[in-house]
């Protein structure tokens, strides 16, 4: 028997919207049934009216990058100089104020749709480097930020033992680096999954990584057949350096040490060669783009389209929360498109929700999610399809109405797991995201 029945005014369901769906939730958290043809709530159901969409996953995340957002709009610069500030940040972070800070980001997250967020982390021991006394107590905060605010997690623990091709860490970074990957696999070996929390593996970079240490990574992560992810060519600066340094592009260099694969997502993938592409697709190895960071640090845009094409799953993230809005992530793989082409119709509305939904969820190990259908976690959200931004077009183009047009705000209910998250536009277990966000980041400036 069910335990929740909810009555959809539409659902998305992958390849159109249908209206009057009812949605049973079993007990573990799953969806039991779909029925489609409802015409009216059934006696006891909750009613979502709008559109509704399987959870939303954001791929990408560093959770205390939310604390630079506005101050690095002062003045011009580039991403070395933002990444001179998001040290100073970092440098203030600890267990305590990291799980404030990264309850409230991912309770932000929520209000936007989020169901699922993998955390890119690498902020692992003390300023200085020396380990607290739980090694992953970093992780651990985060990790039941999540809980505290209803999401999922993907724990991708960071390998970040080097400042660059062959230099030691420098200060900010003695607080992200293991010393080693040996010792890296070591500490997040005692890191456990549980029900909202997986643990993947990450390699911050091939310039924080010593080509050496690759393997060791990608075979943690193959034994536990967990997701691994990884900072590929988001720099031409990175580019240029591996090619000094190896005499090969990054691609081709994670290539060598057996890092490419269906499990691993390169995230940025911006700086490609034909080669690169080829590599990535023929590996089946995912592409996270993050497009309002990509904008926001001038990084540039990543051949998404060419891709797709070659063989490698579309997945989405924001990144450095220069917005937290995975329906603007998605508008903008398309629009960006559209600029630097000029044609349209690069993607279909549903093949930029899929990226935003399934694909995003398999990215993160998580191919259970994302989609409206039984078996599913029972994991959604409801867009309005009545505020200024998404009122007029007819329902069937909710897809459209959705990418194109709305926003988070538009944000009705999040479901994760059958029980609310948020409400009508409130988060049911943290009061107050505006002042939960403002106090987390002016204890940083302390």
């Amino acid at each position: 028997m069910p335990v929740k029945t909810y009555w959809l005014e539409h659902a998305w369901l992958g390849t159109h919207v249908e209206p009057g769906v009812a949605l049973e939730v079993a007990e573990d958290g799953r969806i039991a049934a779909l029925r489609t043809g409802v015409d009216a709530p059934p006696p006891g159901a909750e009613v979502l009216r709008g559109l509704t969409l399987p959870g939303l996953a954001n791929a990408h995340s560093h959770a205390f990058h939310r604390a630079l957002r506005g101050t690095v709009q002062v003045g011009s610069g580039t991403f070395w100089t933002w990444r001179d500030f998001m040290y100073k940040v970092a440098q203030n972070l600890t267990p305590d104020s990291y799980f404030a800070l990264a309850r409230a980001v991912y309770a932000e997250m929520a209000l936007a749709g989020i169901t699922n967020v993998g955390e890119f982390h690498y902020v692992h021991h003390a300023p200085g480097g020396a380990a607290y006394a739980d090694p992953n107590a970093m992780g651990e905060a985060l990790i039941e930020a999540a809980a505290a605010a209803g999401i999922r997690i993907t724990l991708l623990d960071t390998a970040y033992l080097s400042a660059g091709f062959g230099e030691a860490p420098n200060q900010h970074q003695l607080r992200f680096s293991d010393g080693t990957a040996e010792a890296w696999a070591e500490r997040v070996s005692a890191l456990k999954p549980r029900e909202h929390a997986l643990i993947g593996a990450a390699i911050h970079s091939v310039r924080a990584v010593p080509a050496a240490q690759l393997a060791t990574v990608a075979r943690w992560a193959e034994e536990r057949q967990a997701p691994l992810h990884v900072h590929l060519s988001e720099q031409t600066a990175e580019n240029d350096a591996c090619q000094a340094a190896h005499g090969r592009t990054p691609t081709q260099l994670l290539s060598d040490h057996g890092v490419l694969g269906p499990r691993t997502t390169g995230v940025h993938n911006t700086h490609l060669t034909d080669t690169d592409i080829a590599l990535l697709g023929g590996s089946t190895t995912g592409t996270c783009m993050c497009p309002t960071t990509e904008r926001d640090l001038a990084d540039g845009i990543g051949p998404a389209t060419r891709l797709q094409q070659a063989g490698s799953p579309l997945s989405l993230g924001s990144d450095s929360h220069a917005v937290i809005d995975l329906l603007e992530e998605a508008r903008a793989m398309e629009l960006n498109e559209r600029l630097r082409s000029r044609t349209r119709g690069h993607w279909t509305a549903n093949a930029l929700l899929a990226a935003a939904t399934a694909d995003g969820h398999a990215a993160l190990g998580r191919p259970e999610a994302g989609r409206l259908e039984a078996g599913a976690l029972a994991d959604f959200t409801t867009v309005a399809l009545d505020s200024v931004r998404t009122a007029g077009p007819v329902a069937r183009l909710g897809a459209e109405t959705a990418v194109f047009a709305a926003t988070a705000s538009d944000i009705r209910h999040t479901v994760v797991g059958g029980r609310h998250v948020v409400r009508d536009g409130a988060h049911t277990l943290v009061p107050d995201v505006p002042s939960a966000l403002a106090a987390a980041i002016a204890a940083l400036r302390a």
